[in-house]
């Protein structure tokens, strides 16, 4: 996970404001159980004699230092045009008390309802508060609105999700999403063991760094017992009833996120008031993300906030309820600097703008025609989708899906006739198809690819299902060998145009490894082409009033802080094959770089390397590990965590190990595995 600032070609640094900027640091904030939360807060310096609406970012990944940067450009950008913006390290990450014992818990959310309660009684507030947040910060300010604390007017949401069970990094379709759940949960075993501050927190840093140490959980463990969706998963998933959101929702993510496909469902079901952005972006704020074009989403966001926090009217509510960036065709590359297209506006949402358009399969093509009484054999292939890229990019090179040439080889692939005029998509991909198996234990992965005349494949969509979850993800079942049953895999939303000549391609298959843990025995599954089996494509009809909207300002920011580079970042992605032992693996490297704070004296790095192995036909081979190094430190006092995180699974459990090891000044001061064997319930 990198929280570094990336430059912009087109980003514009302010350093004059209309209102001039205090910062506070170290502010803490009382909860009623006697611990304290810490705070960083921007604001203009006569707020108190003129007091301002308040912005609440409350996230976990510390805002002394890993997110000092990002919070640089963001927060005092806020404060200079009339605005509290307060940055609160969630309970037990940073300098807070206690200790972070999973994602989003209830303890979280009481604790925000009390940071809202104790904002609205500052001498400085008007009272009214917006949350903002992206990945952790945009899930909570879902969850905090739908508690519905008076004081909180709206929320800026981005890159975030309202179901935490079928679109997070845990679980997609049912299956277990074997490239990011343990990666994830890695991720947070080391982020949570980092120490506090002995320069904020005083001399008891350490007994809370080892308390830390010792009992903060791997969260992989709770996920992993999870494989359904159970009680656990509908906590704080706010589609379990969004009526209790009832303020308006500014809900963006970009077509290179992880997140999109929530944007279409809350714009469909929050306050009419609610409006989405997608852009082409990754899992990043949009005034700093790539690919270009980045946009002035600042500018956005306080015409936002001066609407609902401040009573303006900004003009908002006569806009289009969705701006979207349909993409141009581009052949595949696994990075893009920026992505030609154009931005289009659907006045509501589902849109009218939209039709479906049904292609049938048969005889390995896609047609307009129905076929009906033919069936296609489908075999296992474990080393299917080493190519497909990361399933969240951040905008680091190597992140995107490579040619699909190297994958269709390994898949069934279904292939259209070429275009006879050009196509663009918004929305859902959804497949239709009658199947069987013959394994009790499946899962179906689709891949939808534009095939350019000169035949390269680029991946413009991807879905799949545990097919033990055919009748619902809440509970699972046993396949019946050779029985008939039909299935719908919803693919991830798009924005996408298709050329003229261009081809469109559907690829099924029974692995998709590294996306999915595979099932315990290699599975053939038979495709039954007639009506049941199709693909649907959201066609959507270009609008004359498209180009009058999506005219944002280029970026702009405030200046980010002062930093030293002492490593610069590295990324490398490496699939290699061992012809002689049919072993496949992908290596994928991140050093994240390390920095020295001007500000504070802060230094800190991290260094990140996940593996994922599987043997051809043996689908019990599949292994992920994960390592990390983190060092956070000051001047003598330094401190360093490695850890190793590993699972693996035999035909009945999944066996799960996590070791932490941390250093003070390069003496080891402690170390811990935790080992765990969890029953697989057709997963």
């Amino acid at each position: 996970m990198v929280f570094n600032v990336k430059d912009s070609k087109e980003r514009k640094i302010k350093t004059e404001f209309p209102r001039e900027i205090a910062k506070m640091d170290h502010v803490w904030i009382p909860m009623s159980d006697g611990a304290k939360l810490a705070a960083t807060i921007w604001l203009p310096k006569d707020a108190e004699e003129h007091p301002v609406p308040a912005i609440l970012e409350y996230i976990p990944y510390r805002k002394n230092d890993f997110t000092a940067l990002r919070d640089s450009i963001r927060h005092p950008y806020f404060a200079g045009h009339g605005y509290a913006s307060i940055r609160v390290d969630i309970r037990g990450s940073g300098d807070s008390d206690g200790i972070l014992l999973d994602e989003y818990l209830k303890q979280e959310q009481d604790d925000a309802l009390e940071i809202l309660d104790w904002i609205a009684k500052q001498p400085w507030s008007t009272g009214n508060v917006g949350m903002i947040g992206k990945s952790w910060g945009g899930f909570n300010s879902l969850q905090v609105a739908a508690r519905q604390h008076p004081a909180l007017k709206t929320i800026i949401t981005l890159c975030s999700t309202d179901d935490r069970y079928a679109d997070d990094v845990h679980y997609k379709g049912g299956n277990l999403l074997a490239s990011d759940m343990l990666w994830w949960a890695s991720t947070m075993f080391v982020y949570n063991a980092r120490p506090q501050d002995p320069e904020v927190v005083g001399e008891s840093w350490r007994d809370n760094w080892l308390d830390r140490l010792e009992n903060t959980p791997p969260f992989v463990e709770e996920w992993t017992r999870h494989q359904l969706r159970d009680a656990y998963w509908k906590h704080g998933s706010i589609c379990e009833d969004y009526a209790k959101i009832q303020i308006p929702v500014f809900a963006v993510s970009g077509w290179q996120d992880g997140y999109t496909n929530a944007v279409f469902r809350l714009l469909e079901n929050l306050p009419n008031e609610s409006k989405g952005l997608i852009g082409p972006w990754a899992h990043e704020y949009p005034e700093v993300a790539i690919p270009e074009p980045a946009i002035g989403f600042l500018q956005e966001c306080l015409r936002w906030w001066d609407q609902w926090l401040k009573g303006k009217d900004t003009g908002i509510m006569d806009e289009p309820k969705l701006i979207s960036w349909i993409q141009d065709s581009e052949l595949p590359a696994v990075s893009y600097d920026e992505r030609p297209g154009k931005w289009v506006a659907d006045w509501s949402w589902p849109s009218r703008n939209i039709n479906e358009k049904n292609l049938y399969l048969a005889e390995k093509k896609l047609t307009n025609e129905v076929m009906a009484g033919e069936e296609t054999v489908i075999p296992s292939v474990q080393e299917h989708g080493f190519y497909a890229g990361v399933f969240c990019p951040f905008g680091q090179p190597g992140d995107l899906a490579a040619d699909q040439r190297l994958e269709n080889g390994k898949s069934v692939v279904f292939t259209s006739e070429p275009l006879q005029e050009t196509m663009e998509l918004l929305g859902h991909p959804i497949f239709h198809g009658e199947l069987s198996s013959d394994q009790e234990n499946a899962l179906l992965a689709v891949r939808l690819c534009d095939k350019a005349p000169t035949g390269e494949s680029t991946l413009i969509s991807w879905g799949m299902l545990n097919l033990n979850h055919h009748y619902s993800h809440e509970r699972a079942e046993p396949l019946k060998p050779g029985e008939k049953y039909k299935v719908t895999v919803q693919l991830d939303a798009l924005g996408q145009q298709i050329p003229k000549g261009h081809r469109l391609e559907l690829a099924v298959s029974p692995t998709y490894w590294p996306q999915a843990w595979p099932s315990p025995k290699p599975v053939t599954l038979k495709l039954y082409s007639g009506k049941d089996t199709n693909i649907s494509l959201p066609v959507r009809i270009p609008q004359a009033k498209d180009a009058e909207y999506g005219h944002f300002e280029n970026p702009e920011t405030a200046k980010v802080m002062d930093k030293e580079i002492i490593r610069e970042e590295n990324r490398t992605r490496h699939v290699s094959h061992d012809l002689v032992n049919g072993i496949w693996k992908l290596e994928d490297f991140s050093d994240e770089g390390e920095r020295k704070l001007h500000a504070n004296g802060l230094q800190y790095g991290s260094i990140n390397k996940n593996t994922f192995t599987i043997k051809e036909n043996d689908p019990l081979s599949a292994k992920v590990t994960c390592e990390w190094e983190l060092n956070v430190g000051r001047d003598d006092w330094q401190t360093k965590l490695k850890s190793y995180s590993e699972m693996t699974s035999d035909e009945t459990a999944f066996y799960l190990v996590n070791t932490i090891s941390a250093f003070e000044n390069e003496e080891k001061i402690f170390t811990k595995t935790w080992r765990k064997e969890i029953p697989r319930e057709f997963v």
